[in-house]
């Protein structure tokens, strides 16, 4: 396979995974604030500075606006163009990347991404998200949904399909540690937390309700929130398709598919680096996680899920030699890839 093929591959799924769980965290803190119409509007930028910062964009939004009001946020994550990761420029980037390869994807593939492109485009878009923002992300996560069913439904799952399974895979997982750091301030710097007021309980049913896990935490733990049952389940559970453990195992098992080789072995820094994040996950508690600290632990795990992408880009995408689409190439993955906050 042609590595700008691989690329394109895994950057559309990565874009499509990366608009439909910003749609999800800002729709759940929206509603969240439906709760706690009383807040000043200090309180109200506690609670949407966080979101800016959980996606890795607080300097470029801060470039754009002064505050970080409800709209300003809004604005700056949904439609902003001037930011390359909010969700209108995440499909558009998905769209241009399918548009590369159009002969490597089915045209059902094809068809679903245009219809997502010419909504998120349309001035019917403006009209729903000022009607009801819950139903415009509900557009936005059902045109995910729908594209991760029709490539598994459609496309011939070869190489080029484990790239789309590493982009995917990779996206969720920085997103669900992302997801959770969101509220790291509202437990103690290390050790595990106690408990917990009714606000901060709200608080964390919306990280679980922003994962899509809240109905799967409670066949588990049941109907009380807690930080430390919340982080086992969205860290640690190898079964919750949106769980770190589980988008590791994944991205693990599409990494050897690629190359052909099995656990246990590596022949590139990416699977020597999966490999070992996964066992990490596999054989760590939560208890030695908040011993850590968990928004240290959460900003080592983001380092360790962008150095797995520079190392399968070194692997499979990059050439040792250099030419005009090569530092095309590069200058991508460094603009899209997110580092990691201090």
């Amino acid at each position: 396979m042609l590595s700008r093929v691989a690329c394109s591959l895994y950057w559309m799924a990565r874009h499509i995974e990366r608009a439909e769980n910003i749609a999800r965290i800002v729709d759940v803190n929206l509603q969240l604030l439906l709760d706690m119409r009383h807040l000043d509007e200090k309180k109200l930028a506690e609670y949407w500075l966080p979101i800016v910062q959980a996606t890795g964009d607080e300097e470029a939004f801060f470039k754009l606006h002064p505050r970080p009001t409800a709209q300003a946020v809004t604005e700056f994550l949904v439609f902003q163009n001037e930011n390359p990761n909010s969700i209108v420029q995440s499909i558009c980037q998905a769209r241009e990347n399918a548009r590369m390869v159009r002969d490597q994807i089915t045209q059902e593939i094809w068809e679903e991404l245009n219809r997502l492109y010419l909504f998120i485009r349309s001035p019917q878009a403006r009209e729903v998200w000022r009607r009801s923002p819950s139903e415009f992300f509900q557009e936005v996560k059902a045109g995910s949904l729908h594209f991760i069913g029709i490539a598994n439904a459609t496309l011939i799952h070869n190489e080029g399909w484990w790239f789309v399974q590493t982009g995917q895979f990779i996206e969720r997982a920085d997103k669900t540690t992302r997801i959770l750091d969101v509220r790291y301030e509202t437990i103690p710097q290390r050790g595990t937390p106690k408990a917990i007021t009714q606000s901060n309980s709200l608080e964390w049913s919306a990280v679980l309700r922003s994962c899509s896990a809240w109905d799967a935490y409670k066949s588990i733990y049941g109907a009380d929130v807690h930080p430390r049952e919340v982080a086992e389940f969205l860290l640690l559970d190898d079964t919750f398709p949106r769980s770190l453990r589980f988008c590791v195992s994944e991205l693990n098992r599409a990494v050897r598919r690629i190359s052909g080789v099995s656990n246990g072995h590596f022949c590139n820094d990416a699977e020597k680096l999966t490999g070992r994040l996964l066992a990490e996950l596999q054989f760590g508690t939560i208890e030695e996680i908040f011993d850590i600290g968990l928004h240290n632990y959460l900003d080592q795990i983001q380092l360790k899920l962008n150095n797995i992408g520079e190392a399968l880009f070194q692997a499979y995408i990059f050439q040792s030699f250099l030419n005009p689409d090569a530092e095309h190439m590069v200058q991508q993955e460094e603009q899209q890839q997110q580092t990691s906050r201090p």
